[in-house]
């Protein structure tokens, strides 16, 4: 016989999952912190960037990358959950007990939807905000502490819109060596500087903080309709002008799911700047939705028969399962971008797909 409203049981699974779901978000968080403290620890030792200017911005990342953590930190949960439950054969004594398989599944179907809804707000305007307290602190990062943001044989692009090269960068001392710059501010003849070594100069007055590149032993190229080509003892490149300087406009990771809303319904867009719009909106939706179609997942996968070590193997699993779901996005996007399929088809393609699989294996254990 079987009940009708196991109240007791779906709460006792409800609640179950919720240890393992903050210990998924704690777990997941590590992992990111780790390879951000990595990234950025040359800041603080070679850039002498303040500790607490890298630390604000490891916070505002992790803020940015919650929507993507928060499915990972479910698939987890649930995984756990499940396995352990299918390991001590709890789930068997369930079903001899009349529950259905529905009730069994009624549990992570509701944390779904709850975590779901918690990743669209952080979607839709937390992780913005994060995305955007980035980018004012770098910016001003690219301007206060150049040497942080021009990497030693690294093409810098957007750097104070110029694309920057230096094969040897001494942030104390501001020196650079063998630099190479492609300047786009003159209009449509683009200057090609090149230069045997510059210092980086600052200068402070009545207007503020103004910044340039002294560039010494070197020449200039712009190919008009002829080339022309000039040789310099002496060039200042002027980076940062106080009388011109100016918040960069928000990218579209940066903007609220409203903000995106508006900028698509305008008819002033470019089509690349739409397809970016296009790209942004549906990857929140779907990023939102994969929640419930992880917890459907997590419980096809933790009761499996052939899954008695799932207590063991949750997070190896889940990260096997959370790196399939990105390549196939990415590729989805790619796609999408490069005009083979529709944004709005594309990138819903990895949700349709862990939606059969999840269906598919819900079917095997409820025969």
């Amino acid at each position: 016989m079987k009940l009708l409203f196991p109240r007791k049981a779906t709460q006792y699974l409800f609640f179950e999952m919720w240890p393992s779901l903050i210990l998924g978000v704690l777990v997941f968080l590590s992992i990111m912190i780790m390879f951000q403290a990595i990234h950025y620890t040359e800041f603080v030792l070679i850039h002498d960037v303040s500790l607490f200017v890298v630390l604000q911005m490891m916070g505002y990342i992790c803020i940015s990358f919650l929507p993507a953590l928060l499915p990972m930190a479910l698939l987890f949960s649930v995984l756990m959950t499940y396995g352990r439950l299918s390991q001590d054969s709890e789930i068997v004594a369930l079903k001899a007990a009349g529950y259905s398989m529905w009730w069994i599944i009624s549990p992570a179907v509701v944390l779904g939807i709850i975590i779901s809804l918690v990743s669209a707000q952080t979607s839709f305007f937390l992780a913005p905000w994060g995305n955007r307290q980035f980018e004012v602190l770098f910016s001003h990062l690219d301007q206060t502490k150049v040497g942080a943001t021009i990497r030693e044989g690294t093409f810098s692009e957007g750097f104070f819109d110029l694309v920057v090269y230096a094969n040897e960068v001494d942030s104390k001392s501001g020196m650079l060596k063998k630099i190479f710059i492609y300047d786009e501010r003159s209009g449509d003849l683009p200057l090609t500087i090149i230069s045997r070594q510059g210092k980086l100069v600052q200068e402070s007055n009545a207007n503020g903080r103004s910044m340039f590149l002294r560039l010494l032993d070197g020449t200039i190229h712009r190919q008009g309709e002829t080339h022309t080509k000039i040789k310099y003892n002496s060039f200042d490149v002027r980076l940062l002008d106080p009388t011109k300087e100016q918040l960069k406009e928000k990218s579209p990771a940066s903007l609220t799911i409203e903000e995106v809303s508006e900028k698509l319904a305008t008819n002033s867009l470019n089509k690349e700047d739409r397809k970016d719009l296009e790209v942004e909106f549906h990857k929140r939706w779907a990023v939102s939705i994969v929640c419930i179609v992880f917890a459907i997942l997590g419980v096809a996968l933790g009761t499996s028969a052939n899954s008695r070590q799932q207590k063991n193997n949750g997070l190896i699993l889940s990260l096997i399962v959370v790196v399939l779901y990105w390549a196939i996005y990415l590729t989805a996007e790619g796609t999408a971008r490069s005009g083979q399929l529709a944004v709005s088809t594309a990138l819903w393609i990895p949700n349709i797909l862990f939606s059969l699989l999840s269906l598919w294996r819900l079917k095997k254990i409820w025969d």
